[in-house]
């Protein structure tokens, strides 16, 4: 298990003109989220009138904690709330996680009192701090609120996390519109786009020599749990895999949700064939730089996970989306959705997917600049307006 991280002064910084400065806490509680969240972290560090506390939460702790390393290597953390436990995986596991994490990030805030705490999606790190701060009294701003994914129980962490928050940051028109017609005062639904484009056109595409370590592929898939018994999570990896065929295929492993088990199993099945190369995790930035590498290699990406929709949409890179986890879910025109989870839909949707006019993809997710834009409304927002902490339905 790793401890608390932060060894500062717990007592706001001044700025020059003796006023304290404004504390953000941004919670991130896996890779995923974390590789989105980054801008928003750098955009806040960079501004004198705010002070960024990370707090480095649940997946990120689960050992190797790797993703860890990866956070302390850009960030000092402010604390972390270890929630989930080695090798237990479930909804029950879950259940108990949260609860634990819930307590943890009302000790960590009442110790590091921020001004306000950053939360983005809809797991249940997220929740559970939301939780926290909300009852707690602090004021709570939700990045990629109003949403839809059905995932494993995505739709109801993600609006519960909105009516627990206080500022709303939508990524697009239409998830903004959705949070007005769930109650939120418009004046504090800010649109402000997808963190996920943030940085996309400064990062180059993965090299020849990193590319050959990963098997140069052709399709990259990416598969999380949906919340199923591990044997239907099984042989529904085991079908993408089959559809792909003889083509190079990198397999990245999934995150910790319910379910975790079988696609893992699916995966390490086939570690040892020559057109399959496994990848327990990619760094966002070499992630993204492989994205790159595909959309001028002709390639694809296969699976159920938002970056398939997102960072490859506003890259240019058709992908095969399989299930129901990003039902509902805004998408650039890249995704071609299965029809069906077994191995002849899939290699169907493969081959609609290999045939797409790449130079017409286009995307929702607005323009690369979230992180410098939640900042500024972060910094200039009036957290002493009355009712702001007081929720009522409008």
């Amino acid at each position: 298990m790793i401890g608390p991280g932060w060894a500062g002064d717990e007592r706001a910084r001044p700025r020059a003109n003796g006023e304290s400065l404004r504390r953000i806490a941004v919670v991130t509680g896996t890779r995923a989220e974390f590789g989105l969240l980054k801008t928003v972290m750098f955009a806040v560090r960079e501004r004198a009138d705010l002070e960024l506390l990370v707090i480095a939460a649940g997946a990120h702790l689960v050992q190797p904690a790797l993703t860890f390393r990866e956070i302390k290597k850009e960030f000092a953390v402010a604390d972390s709330i270890p929630m989930q436990t080695v090798g237990r995986v479930g909804r029950w596991h879950d259940v108990e996680s949260t609860g634990k994490g819930i307590s943890r990030f009302a000790r960590s805030f009442e110790r590091l009192r921020p001004d306000v705490v950053v939360v983005l999606g809809d797991r249940i790190e997220a929740f559970a701090a939301a939780s926290a701060a909300s009852i707690g009294g602090l004021p709570v701003a939700h990045l990629h609120g109003g949403d839809l994914a059905e995932g494993v129980a995505d739709e109801a962490m993600r609006h519960a996390i909105t009516k627990l928050a206080h500022i709303h940051f939508p990524a697009t028109e239409t998830s903004a519109e959705r949070i007005v017609r769930m109650g939120e005062p418009r004046s504090r639904v800010h649109v402000v786009g997808s963190p996920a484009i943030d940085g996309l056109a400064g990062t180059p595409a993965m090299g020849d020599e990193r590319a050959r370590e990963l098997g140069d592929p052709q399709i990259v898939m990416l598969m999380h749990p949906i919340g199923r018994p591990d044997e239907q999570e099984e042989a529904v990896a085991a079908s993408a895999i089959e559809a792909v065929g003889d083509r190079r295929l990198l397999c990245l492993m999934p995150n910790l949700d319910p379910g975790r088990v079988g696609i893992v199993r699916a995966i390490e099945s086939v570690r040892d064939q020559a057109n399959v190369t496994v990848c327990d995790h990619l760094p966002r930035q070499e992630f993204v730089g492989l994205v790159k590498r595909l959309a001028h290699t002709g390639g694809l990406v296969i699976g159920n996970s938002s970056a398939g929709l997102i960072e490859a949409g506003a890259i240019g890179v058709p992908t095969v989306n399989i299930g129901s986890r990003q039902s509902g879910r805004e998408r650039g025109t890249n995704v071609v959705d299965a029809q069906g989870e077994t191995t002849g839909a899939i290699a169907a949707a493969i081959g609609r997917a290999l045939e797409m006019d790449r130079d017409s993809i286009a995307h929702p997710f607005g323009d690369g600049k979230t992180g410098v834009r939640v900042a500024e409304i972060l910094a200039g927002v009036n957290l002493a307006e009355p009712g702001l902490l007081r929720k009522h339905f409008v």
